[in-house]
């Protein structure tokens, strides 16, 4: 069999030899024959069990890495690749997830840190990419080998696959899924997921100038005596250019049951989502209903937002967190009602939810200041 070489995958893939959304990535920019191999399985929808649902079904390249489909719960939670099944969970952005660090549990803060997917359970993006193929709720797929069998259907796959693993990496089918894993996971490393172009970015250069609401905005986010964002949505010290807007750590911040998923998706009214506690490495019940702080990158074009998709704007989103100092915030404005109850209420962090009571107008502003945290090639997405 003839070996593929890294430029062949690159001719492969653009004359349309494996099935994806060349418009999303007809501008990526890759080094080497695994980021390219990585390209190709991530975008394949014959790794699912119906042939329908890539990685980038629910983590869009053209939509800040979220998944956009309406399945009938305004895109709170993704639709399976049989066409019915829904989960309880939002589908996070895999922009910027290269720099989450692998789950473990910092002793001198006692916090469990780090980690794929909103509870941490895979430690690192291998680990997270091959999570969705044998996921019955998700891509579907039974065992590993169903998996690798759908790989070796594909010839340049042949190629590429025994190129940078070896002649004997179909001969162990869970040494072949890895080497999936690891390719997908490579692809998802490069720049093209965390480019660092915004608006913000390009301030911290001297090549943009904020506006005053945005500037605004940008005081009260890092100012701990004011909202306390950068608390948890901030890794390093404002002004750091390669900012996240995370510091990755676990929170319960009193999120409500979103009714309209539940409806839908067979779990009905008694289930509980427990969070970190769903974790196979966690068995305190202190962190039941914590789940994973998220990047900021690109928020403004990646609702719904919440672990569980329940806010569709981010105005609501922050006047959410206001409602736990200022007794004015008590309305939704999104259902018009009281604000709902916590799912999990006893752990709910109040330190850190503890910030001055906001004004119209430093809601605007940081709504500005979190939309200048949206990647260049998604800056017309924003409303």
């Amino acid at each position: 069999m003839k070996i593929i070489t890294s430029s062949s995958i690159i001719i492969l893939f653009f004359t349309g030899i494996v099935n994806a959304d060349t418009t999303a990535t007809k501008k990526i920019s890759l080094k080497s024959a695994q980021e390219e191999l990585g390209k190709q399985l991530y975008f394949d929808p014959n790794l699912s069990k119906n042939r329908t649902q890539s990685c980038a079904t629910c983590h869009d390249p053209n939509n800040g890495f979220v998944d956009k489909r309406d399945s009938g719960v305004k895109a709170a939670v993704s639709l399976g690749d049989d066409g019915q099944s829904l989960g309880d969970r939002s589908a996070p952005t895999a922009s910027y997830a290269k720099y989450t660090p692998n789950f473990y549990f910092d002793k001198k803060k006692n916090k469990y840190i780090g980690g794929q997917f909103w509870d941490g359970r895979e430690s690192n993006l291998e680990g997270q990419a091959g999570g969705p193929p044998l996921n019955p709720i998700e891509m579907g797929m039974p065992d590993k080998q169903s998996v690798v069998k759908r790989i070796i259907e594909n010839q340049q796959y042949m190629g590429a696959f025994k190129e940078i693993y070896g002649e004997s990496i179909f001969e162990n089918y869970d040494k072949a899924y890895t080497a999936m894993t690891e390719s997908i996971a490579a692809f998802e490393k490069t720049s093209y997921f965390s480019p660092f172009d915004s608006k913000y970015d390009r301030y911290l250069k001297g090549e943009y100038e904020m506006t005053e609401q945005e500037e605004l905005g940008k005081s009260l986010f890092f100012s701990n005596n004011n909202t306390n964002c950068s608390t948890c949505h901030a890794l390093k010290n404002e002004g750091y250019k390669q900012e996240t807007f995370t510091n990755y750590e676990f929170h319960n911040i009193g999120v409500p049951v979103n009714t309209l998923v539940r409806s839908k998706n067979g779990l009905g009214k008694a289930h509980i989502e427990h969070g970190l506690l769903n974790n196979p490495l966690v068995s305190d019940v202190e962190h039941d209903g914590k789940f994973k702080v998220p990047t900021l990158r690109n928020v403004a074009v990646t609702a719904p937002y919440m672990h569980n998709g329940i806010f569709n704007d981010l105005r609501t989103v922050i006047i959410f967190y206001d409602k736990f100092n200022n007794p004015e915030s008590n309305i939704n404005p999104e259902s018009n009602k009281p604000w709902a109850t916590a799912e999990v209420e006893k752990t709910i962090n109040k330190k850190d939810l503890k910030m001055k009571k906001l004004t119209e107008k430093k809601i605007d502003a940081l709504v500005a200041f979190l939309k200048t945290l949206t990647d260049k090639r998604y800056e017309g997405l924003i409303n």
